[in-house]
């Protein structure tokens, strides 16, 4: 048995078992060159999401691939307007708050491919009190976290640069509307999936000691 618990450095390579390599060189990539991504690459990306485990097996999670500029653009518009309102309700300044709308929708717009990801409660167990709805809930979200990790770590297989935003947690109406998408799909996540313009360094990660508890 070890003395000590394994150091940051060590996470991402040496403690990692042969061919998962891939954990340890997935980054958060925001910046992407103009290539364009093979249609066939997006395919193997989603196949490599549905072979996450899902609650009941019922494979909730929902994709929607949005390539197009125009759709890009008009989902990147469509969001930053509500992400203004709440910024200037927040006090925010306007030279603040114009900065932040001009890389966000700069950044979801010149993204090579984005990647709305959501879930439906068509198929969860429809329980009549709302305590076990609101567990069926979690678990279709986590779902689709678990759906989303597998997407992440197979664009960093082939290459690509992925970063997770959460950003339409906060306006999933206008997610809808923006795609003319069925109010049964809960977005979560807005993924933006290119080939990497920069090399982020390694995120500091918090020790094993701080976050693990052995019983």
């Amino acid at each position: 048995m070890p003395e000590s618990l394994p150091t940051t450095a060590q996470i991402g390579h040496e403690i990692l078992p042969p061919g998962a390599g891939v954990l340890g060189t997935r980054r958060t990539v925001r910046f992407y060159t103009a290539d364009l991504v093979p249609p066939e690459i997006v395919h193997k990306l989603l196949e490599a999401a549905l072979m996450a485990p899902s609650a009941h097996n019922v494979q909730p999670t929902r994709f929607v691939v949005i390539s197009s500029a125009e759709g890009k653009r008009r989902l990147a518009d469509w969001m930053s307007k509500r992400w203004r309102r709440d910024l200037t309700r927040d006090g925010t300044s306007d030279a603040a708050v114009r900065a932040q709308l001009r890389f966000s929708v700069r950044r979801f717009g010149e993204a090579p491919v984005l990647i709305l990801v959501g879930y439906t409660m068509d198929e969860m167990d429809p329980y009549p009190d709302r305590t076990r709805r609101a567990a069926e809930e979690t678990m279709a979200a986590q779902s689709a976290a678990a759906a989303i990790q597998n997407l992440l770590l197979a664009a960093a297989g082939y290459g690509l640069g992925a970063c997770w935003c959460c950003a339409p947690l906060f306006c999933r109406g206008i997610v809808r509307r923006a795609l003319g998408l069925p109010r049964t799909f809960v977005p979560q996540a807005l993924l933006t999936i290119g080939y990497p313009a920069h090399t982020p360094p390694v995120p500091p990660r918090k020790p094993l000691a701080s976050v693990v508890t052995f019983l």
